[in-house]
């Protein structure tokens, strides 16, 4: 039975369908907390105490910070697609975001000054619980001892950072650019038969469905990603890995006969063409968008929660 875990400014609580109820634990960061996950899981199965309405709970992320924060670049066959590649030739590579960039589940997303393409990625965030040391042997049977659990993540994108400069940890790692919740579920072992196959990811802007797929599109599984991820990257309990995103983005490849025009332009001159055409896009963020994302899986019994967040333009001193 997979267990759902809030995070307040007055500490950490069950989820249950009629309330929640508040974790007696010292414990401040999410690290310490899956330290007592037995613990939690034998707390869960009791009757619930002093229940409070969910609706009276400010919540934050599930996932606190300092922790490294490592994402999946284009990691299902829909994205690849959107991005001009051949989802059979796309490799598992990875690219880090600052932990500062991680806001909670109903926050603001604050667009900076600078950026005019702002972009959203709804994403399966997988939470360690334990050490995964670089040259590990990772096997089937190890994912329920690393992976404690599981969040709805946004990774939101400065596009323009992003392309003109080649540069992921910049254009992703801005304050706000990584809400995580509402809820952190932990799993059983019985659970993860979910992260193969049957859960959906949805995202929607102003209530109109932009990215809708499961994890079955996945061109890496879990378990192949945590492989090529410990060749060389350590994580520790309370660190995030966000497994990439399904296509829908704003952002898309321009047609193969345009990239051959643009291939005969200086650097400047192609940018420049290029987000002239972008800005005709109106699939971008803009101040005063309301932002859903959803994870669950068919039969309700992994629900990630719902996120709503708000676009804000970034207040600039004078």
């Amino acid at each position: 039975m997979s267990i759902s875990i809030l995070r307040t400014v007055d500490g950490w609580w069950i989820e249950t369908p009629a309330g929640a109820s508040q974790i007696p634990t010292d414990a401040t960061t999410t690290r310490e907390l899956l330290a007592e996950a037995d613990a939690i899981r034998l707390l869960a199965r009791q009757r619930p105490v002093d229940l409070v309405p969910l609706h009276d709970l400010d919540l934050l992320s599930p996932v606190t910070t300092p922790c490294r924060v490592v994402a999946q670049m284009v990691n299902y066959a829909s994205h690849a697609r959107d991005s001009g590649f051949d989802p059979r030739s796309v490799p598992t590579t990875f690219f880090r975001k600052a932990s500062g960039s991680i806001s909670g589940a109903f926050d603001d997303v604050v667009t900076p000054a600078h950026v005019r393409f702002l972009d959203y990625e709804v994403e399966l965030g997988l939470v360690f619980g334990d050490t995964m040391r670089v040259g590990d042997t990772i096997t089937e049977a190890d994912l329920p001892r690393l992976i404690a659990g599981v969040v709805v993540a946004n990774d939101v994108s400065a596009r323009e950072v992003q392309l003109t400069k080649s540069q992921f940890y910049e254009s992703k790692s801005y304050p706000t650019f990584t809400p995580i919740g509402p809820r952190l579920v932990l799993l059983d072992a019985s659970d993860f038969a979910y992260l193969r196959q049957d859960l959906r990811l949805t995202l929607s802007v102003n209530g109109v469905v932009r990215q809708d797929g499961t994890v079955a599109d996945m061109i890496s599984q879990p378990l192949e990603s945590l492989r090529v991820l410990s060749r060389f990257q350590q994580m520790d309990p309370g660190d995030i890995l966000l497994t990439g995103t399904p296509g829908g983005t704003a952002l898309k490849a321009p047609p193969k006969a345009i990239e051959k025009v643009a291939a005969l332009l200086s650097p400047s001159a192609k940018w420049s063409a290029f987000f002239r055409s972008q800005a005709k896009n109106p699939k971008y963020l803009t101040a005063g968008d309301v932002i859903e994302a959803t994870i669950r899986s068919s039969d309700g019994a992994v629900d990630l929660g719902s996120q709503r967040t708000t676009v804000v333009d970034e207040e600039v001193n004078t």
